[in-house]
């Protein structure tokens, strides 16, 4: 264990040339980021967790009940012995093959099964009350945490001129204000992290996974190899648009159409801005070629920029997302469906049908619709202004 771990910590990976970890201890002059205050972000995460749970009950809930918003979840499907005990044993998506067999067996059309597992999926979807609740909680935490890092930036040196991100680096003490607002956002991201899996279950969930181990490891990197200064401006720069895009799923939430079509707007024009615009331009300028220039590389500094850049590629995909929905809204007048709609529509479940079906249903039904791969947050995807079901 102590070779893995020396190997691990290997000054030449984490730190420039010629600097060691014993010239980064803390001293009576000053203190330096150690890799062990981030254990404290694990208890953390946890206390995150349990406030997020007595804030949606005992506010976000009564917010939202006094907007009229029902708990009512999606319709429910009719009792069915047969069909239930496929969808808990067997299959929650019945290919065409078993689907023809259940309609011969209970005398069903297939459309009308098919209904019947999409209505039961729906079934175990949450509430539009418990959407609202967290999206309450999202934008709270978001909207502190952004006015914390403004406040805090406003009176850094770096905030405009980001050369002073790497002047003496990597000897920049640490002060109490980068620590705290590091240990807060890495509780909150390991929070979302675990509480993906008891959240809403949505299309771009492996999307969020990856956005969230991204997030999680650049915080990290950052802190340990003392690159908190620019890690600062990218975390400040990521809350701007999560605020707005909280705030517009709560207006859809609460049926504000007007305010959530001017929210999103808000919303696309911020994100796309500030993450294919600022961030490139200001952050990765900054990682990629002024570091390069006062500090040289050196195997972490490849690592970072690296995860810089793969949380451009994510931005790319979101902005390409918001966009489509944009476009939707010019057609339709508003902003109708969020391509990461947890809840399943019959143009979903269309999707799954053999051709023939598709045509038969379409003749009969009308129906039609868009369902998408994806979109962002949780943390970063762009809301539908109207979750249609």
């Amino acid at each position: 264990m102590a070779g893995i771990l020396a190997w691990f910590w290997n000054e030449r990976f984490w730190l420039p040339h010629n600097v060691t970890w014993a010239d980064l201890k803390n001293t009576d002059e000053a203190t330096f980021p150690q890799a062990e205050d981030l254990y404290l972000a694990f208890p953390l995460a946890l206390g995150i967790f349990m406030i997020r749970l007595v804030f949606e009950r005992f506010i976000a809930k009564p917010c939202a009940l006094g907007l009229k918003i029902q708990a009512n979840g999606p319709q429910k499907a009719q009792p069915n012995a047969i069909l239930e005990k496929v969808f808990t044993s067997i299959t929650k998506h019945p290919d065409e093959k078993r689907l023809e067999g259940l309609s011969k067996q209970l005398d069903w059309d297939v459309r009308t099964i098919q209904r019947w597992f999409r209505h039961r999926r729906n079934q175990e979807k949450p509430s539009t009350l418990t959407r609202f609740c967290e999206s309450m909680w999202a934008f709270t935490f978001y909207l502190y945490i952004f006015t914390y890092g403004v406040r805090f930036l406003k009176k850094t040196s770096w905030q405009w001129n980001t050369r002073e991100c790497w002047y003496n680096y990597p000897y920049q003490p640490l002060t109490m204000d980068i620590h705290y607002y590091y240990i807060v956002e890495l509780s909150f991201y390991l929070s979302l992290l675990f509480s993906q899996f008891t959240d809403i279950r949505r299309k771009d969930f492996l999307i969020m996974f990856l956005h969230h181990l991204v997030t999680i490891s650049l915080i990290t990197f950052s802190y340990v190899n003392n690159m908190a200064r620019v890690g600062t401006l990218v975390i400040c720069l990521h809350d701007a648009a999560d605020v707005l895009m909280e705030a517009a799923k709560m207006a859809n939430y609460a049926k504000c159409q007007r305010l959530c079509n001017v929210i999103f707007v808000m919303f696309a024009l911020v994100f796309i801005s500030s993450r294919l615009g600022v961030y490139p331009i200001w952050i990765l300028n900054s990682t990629l070629f002024e570091s390069w220039e006062i500090v040289g590389p050196f195997p972490s500094w490849w690592v970072f920029n690296v995860l810089l850049l793969l949380l451009l590629l994510l931005h790319s995909f979101w902005s390409y997302l918001i966009v489509r929905i944009a476009c939707r809204a010019v057609s339709r007048g508003k902003v109708s469906k969020d391509d990461r709609s947890d809840i399943e529509s019959s143009s979903d479940e269309e999707e799954g049908s053999p051709p023939t079906q598709k045509l038969h249903n379409s003749a009969t039904n009308g129906t039609s619709g868009t369902s998408g791969a994806n979109g962002t947050n949780g943390y970063l995807s762009g809301p539908s202004c109207r979750d249609e079901h």
